[in-house]
């Protein structure tokens, strides 16, 4: 009997991988093998299926009209495999894996992350801190925090808060700042990492624009250490601010905010069994957040269901 596959599973999650990222290198990375290697993977899949699957262009590998035509289902069926995969293997349920973005380690879960280890003493939590979008769907990790809008393919996500924004400063800095036009006469942090612009509270607060002039940092745990050593004033989410200012390092010097469209949401896999200890953390997710949050958060889980 013929084999239903002309060429290799491992050629055709190659072809999967590099339609759905348009490069050799992540395909190459998730497989275990050389860009090189996946290359070879394409070409002699072309050559044995007789059909272009790919443009080569200057932007990277582009799939053709015939490849995209079937791409949906061959991410469908990998997808279905890992599933099927992950049914068979037995996961520790006392082992919790979590991907979360640095400022949100750094500056929230960490400080909190005991009152959850007492409640739940029989689940290791296990940190991956990064900020490169981990594939949850074929990976070991449970679940993740991410900032954005929520809206990530193959992804469910709920709104755990940080929607709400203001500046923030060190006390020597704050007390040079009486009204928001007093912001010129000081440097204003430039976290170019950030989806935080500045623009929507200077008019809030009634004030022309303003040239962001202090020191720039490209990772935001830094712009943060920078507000807290008197370098400026940052544009802060109230939730990762909230213990600076309340054990005095940092400062709110004015009582004006923005509630933005983005915040931190936590994020699984979707379609993937959902076990004991991810329902677990995000109860407690739920009980802990900042309840200058939770209407916000409350507003938004009803609007989507």
């Amino acid at each position: 009997m013929a084999s239903p596959f002309p060429i290799p599973l491992n050629a055709l999650r190659a072809i999967e991988i590099v339609a759905r990222r348009g490069a050799l290198a992540p395909a190459a990375e998730e497989l275990g093998v050389t860009p090189g290697a996946v290359s070879q993977h394409l070409r002699r899949a072309e050559e044995r299926l007789g059909v272009e699957l790919f443009e080569r262009t200057p932007q990277g590998l582009r799939p053709t009209a015939a490849l995209r035509q079937v791409l949906p289902r061959l991410t469908g069926g990998f997808d279905a495999l890992a599933d099927a995969v992950s049914g068979l293997a037995v996961r520790d349920e006392h082992v919790l894996t979590l991907t979360v973005g640095s400022v949100f380690a750094s500056r929230w879960l960490i400080w909190r992350i005991a009152k959850f280890n007492r409640l739940h003493p029989e689940i290791e939590v296990r940190l991956v801190v990064t900020g490169t979008m981990i594939d949850l769907a074929h990976s070991d990790i449970d679940a993740g925090i991410r900032f954005g809008r929520g809206s990530w393919p193959g992804l469910r996500s709920e709104l755990v808060g940080g929607v709400r924004y203001r500046p923030v400063a060190a006390p020597p800095v704050a007390a040079l700042l009486k009204q928001p036009a007093d912001l010129a006469r000081v440097p204003l942090i430039r976290d170019t990492s950030s989806m935080l612009p500045w623009e929507p509270w200077f008019e809030k607060a009634g004030i022309a624009p303003m040239e962001l002039t202090g020191p720039r940092y490209d990772d935001p745990t830094l712009a943060f250490d920078a507000a807290i050593s008197e370098q400026g004033v940052l544009m802060a989410v109230g939730m990762m601010s909230a213990d600076a200012v309340s054990d005095g390092r940092l400062v709110r010097p004015f009582d004006i905010h923005v509630d933005s469209d983005v915040g931190y949401w936590m994020i699984v896999a979707e379609g993937r069994r959902e076990p004991k200890k991810v329902r677990l953390f995000r109860d407690w997710l739920r009980s802990e957040v900042p309840d200058s949050a939770e209407g916000y958060v409350a507003q938004v889980r009803r609007a989507k269901g």
